[in-house]
This record gives C-alpha cells, sequence and structure tokens, in this order.
C-alpha cells in the first residue's frame, strides 16, 4: 500500500503527518491542541484537520466556536458527526438533535442538515463514500 502524507504549509507548520497508509495512528488531543493553537482559530469561528483520508473515507477533527452555525450541508456518502466536546444541535429534516459529548449522529448520502454551535465544540467527522475521490488529497476539512 501507498503511503499518502500531507505536508507542512505556512497556516499549518505542524502539517506533515501521513493520511493514508497501512495503519495510521491518531492522536486527537495533540491534533486538538494544534488547532487551538494555530492563527485560523483565532481569527475564524471554526478550524479543522483532515486526520485520515483515503479513496473512500475521511475524518476531520473540527473546533467550532460557540455561536457558530453550518448552514445547509450534505454529503454523497454515509456521514458522522461524534461530539466530543461542547454542545450542539443537528437541525435534521425530522426534526432538532441536541447532543452532548460522547453522542454520535449518522447519516445517510444527501440527507441535508444544519449544525448550530451552543457552545465551543469539538467535533469529530467521518465521511464514507464509494464514490471514488477527486484524486488530490487536501487539508481544508470541509465535510461539514
Amino acid at each position: 500500500m501507498e503511503i499518502k502524507r500531507n505536508e507542512a504549509t505556512l497556516n499549518r507548520p505542524k502539517g506533515d503527518r501521513v493520511i493514508d497508509g497501512s495503519y495510521v495512528f491518531i492522536d486527537l488531543p495533540a491534533f486538538l491542541l494544534q488547532l487551538q493553537q494555530e492563527k485560523a482559530w483565532e481569527k475564524n469561528d471554526r478550524n479543522g484537520i483532515t486526520v485520515f483520508k483515503s479513496d473512500d473515507l475521511a475524518i476531520v477533527l473540527s473546533t467550532l466556536k460557540g455561536g457558530s452555525q453550518l448552514p445547509d450541508n450534505s454529503v454523497d456518502g454515509y456521514m458522522t458527526i461524534q461530539l466530543i466536546h461542547g454542545k450542539i444541535t443537528v437541525v435534521t429534516p425530522d426534526g432538532d438533535v441536541v447532543m452532548a459529548p460522547n453522542q454520535l449522529i449518522t447519516f445517510h448520502p444527501n440527507i441535508h442538515h444544519s449544525v448550530q454551535v451552543v457552545d465551543d465544540s469539538v467535533v469529530l467527522l467521518t465521511n464514507y463514500s464509494t464514490a471514488k475521490g477527486s484524486g488530490e488529497d487536501d487539508d481544508r476539512g470541509d465535510i461539514l
């Protein structure tokens, strides 16, 4: 198996890491600390990092500031939102789901939803799709 890496950038000087391989160890607390120390967290209402990405599966760790919103979202594949810290409300076609830490919500492909961030929060987003990827690895962390 070919090992895929992301390289450091000016915006993410600690960005050099393996994002796909036979196995990838992911230290969530270390990534969270990195996200909270980056300028993007100071300037924006969110910051995220792709911690794993293959042709079919992407996992993104995101920090979200209280009061922010992620409106009108859907993805082509299956998706999960796991709340690690904070409080969010996920607006679905069938009603609102208020989430507390250690809860998880799943979506089938193309289900529209929005996220309202009640308190500063940390989420782990997973997207699985059998549609082959775009071919380029990016680090935008924009599953949501």
